[in-house]
């Protein structure tokens, strides 16, 4: 009671009063000194809670509100070591004050959680205060400290305050620091939470792994900190930690649900899966689902699923409806079975469980990689008509009927789609194709002006450009790449370069130039204006400047092949024999298929430029044997007409004809056929 005492000396403002004054606040802030130092004496935040309620208004605002927030996280942890702290009367009699005050906490009490994310490091009057009033800087605090350690083994509150302090000025060091110590003392779990939540949120996972596994060591009958232990071994790869960890978690419970530990702790690459499952092994996972399925999808990731199918099937006995359960055994059988029998368990346990999506989802995605679209089809309107709201059916739904040209029902499901404002853009983009795919070009080209969504509305665009040329309609096709560019100037650079394409096929390759100057001066990184201008100038005539510009661009990007091709065939287009030049090339044809840099058009692209340096040397024979394969497999105009002159130099008549037949029928000679100009969905 003496503390109270003291308290109610204290000279209060009237409420009235417009300002303190320097004393006042001297005053005030050497009480709260005294008001900490009984705080971690008696251990009850209640002394501070009391003591809010006998200071004035401007005192609570200007020096106690500072100090809420971090007090707010130790409200948790005092009430944890409260329990563990053996009541005296004294103890007794300032509870029962705090209670019978019915202060106001001010949210001090208000979470039951404590989480980094609580945190709140705003601009705060607390940075006004004297350092060494919450900081283990100050002297007097290093001494309570010192006092307090040696005379319990329970958790100092009064550190605990320090170091969330520490914590909320940024110092996470010290903070740290302070926790994990106050963490290994008697009944301190709570603590040892707060410090392994604030470890795994600023450190690395290897020292969270080892500071919970020495404070687990120190407490080895706290179930719940084994769990910590083997979620943190298994991100951290310690796989033996984990597999003792787990063995001795399933020992205790062999039902235990260890699927929060298991998150996002999947190894990426097949040594550190091989090193898991050999920990994972000795453990008796019968009778836990978890540790079943986790074995199931290694040993399927590496290949054995024969031995993977036993393990599902004891997960799925005990959970025979989980649908995660039910799709791995689906996508371990689709490795050991024929594809019907896959089938018929999926759709098996579809109907078992009715009112699940991702079954209905997974069946009908499966059915598509067999080819067969039909069956998919009638699946997803059975699907639809089930989940009548659910917008991803109805888009997948609509795009399966284009895939098999049922229009009438793919532009029911896109209309009904079109009232879902999440989804408008992708129903008028997707009825823009079903229009296109049905010759109605003017309908289409309504769609897909209207699309929007800045993912969806470059393709859209260019689909109207296209449009526009194939009716003879350059300008309006021009207008429509100004307005784009007008309303997504992200787009801009490709709108520039698509604008200049335009001009070039209208034999205005000047305004192109020009066009693509002024723009490159607009946008003077970008790379894709840049290239475009490369490749409107003239091997010969502009080799200084194309030369200048190529270089630019591989120091930009040096990797990029498009950028070596066009720098080999300025090189051979002025000397035949450069051995630089051969050489870019020859490396692009070079690349395989399986290779991630191979590009089908890119190879195709080198072979035409050696060809066409073959034909340059009267080397007939070479440019068929560049080309001929190729032009049989994927026919192009410029890889034909290269080949017909080599068989013209070669003076082979019949193989002139046939081939000038093919071109005359294939390519029809200027004549633009719709479905080769515009790319389809």
């Amino acid at each position: 009671m003496r503390f109270f005492g003291l308290v109610f000396q204290a000279k209060v403002a009237p409420k009235s009063a417009l300002c303190v004054d320097y004393d006042s606040q001297s005053r005030i802030q050497t009480l709260l000194r005294a008001m900490i130092r009984r705080f971690w004496q008696r251990r009850k935040l209640a002394l501070v809670l009391a003591a809010c309620l006998c200071l004035s208004p401007y005192a609570q605002a200007n020096v106690l509100d500072p100090i809420s927030n971090p007090l707010s996280k130790l409200w948790k942890l005092s009430s944890s070591l409260a329990m563990s702290t053996d009541n005296s009367s004294t103890n007794s009699q300032d509870d029962d004050l705090a209670t019978n005050n019915d202060l106001d906490t001010q949210g001090l009490a208000t979470n039951s959680a404590i989480t980094i994310n609580e945190f709140s490091f705003s601009t705060s009057p607390l940075a006004t205060l004297p350092l060494d009033t919450f900081s283990l800087q100050g002297e007097a605090l290093d001494d309570d400290l010192s006092v307090d350690n040696s005379a319990s083994d329970e958790p100092s509150l009064y550190a605990l305050l320090a170091a969330e302090f520490a914590v909320d000025r940024d110092d996470l060091n010290q903070g740290l620091k302070i926790y994990k110590q106050q963490a290994f003392k008697k009944d301190a779990t709570a603590v040892f939470e707060r410090a392994l939540n604030l470890s795994l949120s600023y450190e690395a996972v290897e020292d969270s792994l080892i500071f919970a596994k020495e404070w687990q060591d120190e407490n080895p009958d706290h179930v719940p900190a084994w769990f910590y232990v083997a979620h943190l071994a298994l991100k951290a790869h310690d796989y033996a930690l984990a597999g003792e960890t787990l063995n001795r978690i399933l020992r205790y419970d062999p039902r235990a649900d260890l699927s929060e530990i298991l998150i996002g702790i999947y190894p990426n690459n097949d040594e550190d899966k091989r090193e898991l499952l050999a920990a994972l092994q000795p453990i008796d996972s019968q009778q836990n689902a978890s540790i079943s399925v986790l074995k199931a999808g290694l040993l399927y990731q590496l290949n054995e699923p024969e031995i993977a199918i036993i393990h599902i099937d004891r997960a799925l006995a005990s959970q025979p409806d989980y649908v995660p359960f039910i799709t791995l055994k689906a996508d371990i059988l689709r490795k050991i079975e024929p594809a019907q029998t896959v089938v018929n368990y999926i759709s098996q346990a579809r109907l078992r469980n009715a009112d699940s999506k991702s079954l209905y989802l997974y069946e009908i995605r499966y059915l598509l990689d067999l080819k067969q679209s039909v069956s998919a089809w009638e699946l997803l309107l059975e699907a639809h008509n089930r989940f009548k709201e659910d917008a991803e059916i109805t888009l997948l739904a609509a795009l399966v009927s284009l895939d098999i040209e049922e229009y009438t029902s793919a532009d029911q499901l896109l209309n009904t789609l079109a009232k879902s404002p999440n989804y408008l853009d992708q129903a008028y983009y997707y009825l823009g194709i079903s229009a296109e795919r049905q010759q109605r070009f003017e309908q289409a080209k309504k769609y897909l002006n209207r699309v929007m969504q800045e993912d969806l509305v470059l393709a859209a665009r260019k689909k109207v450009v296209d449009f526009e040329l194939l009716a003879g309609n350059a300008p309006a096709a021009i207008i429509t790449l100004q307005k784009l560019r007008e309303d997504f100037e992200v787009f801009a650079p490709e709108t520039f370069v698509l604008q200049a394409d335009i001009l070039w096929q209208q034999n205005q390759s000047d305004a192109a130039l020009e066009l693509l100057s002024r723009a490159s001066r607009k946008y003077p990184d970008s790379e894709e204006i840049l290239f475009a201008r490369v490749q409107l100038l003239d091997d010969r005539e502009d080799y200084v400047i194309k030369r200048t510009l190529l270089n630019h661009l591989q120091t930009l990007n040096p990797s990029n092949l498009s950028y070596k091709l066009s720098y080999a065939q300025l090189l051979l287009a002025n000397d035949r024999s450069s051995t630089q030049g051969l050489d870019l090339a020859q490396a692009i044809i070079e690349i395989r298929y399986d290779d991630p840099r191979y590009d089908n058009e890119l190879h195709l692209q080198a072979l035409n430029v050696l060809a066409s340096n073959a034909l340059a040397n009267n080397n007939y024979t070479q440019v068929i044997d560049y080309l001929q394969t190729p032009y049989e497999v994927l026919p192009t105009l410029r890889s034909g007409v290269l080949l017909l002159r080599a068989y013209q130099g070669l003076q082979n008549n019949e193989k002139v004809e046939a081939l000038l037949a093919d071109l005359q029928q294939r390519f029809a000679f200027g004549q633009q056929n719709v479905n080769d100009r515009i790319q389809l969905y």
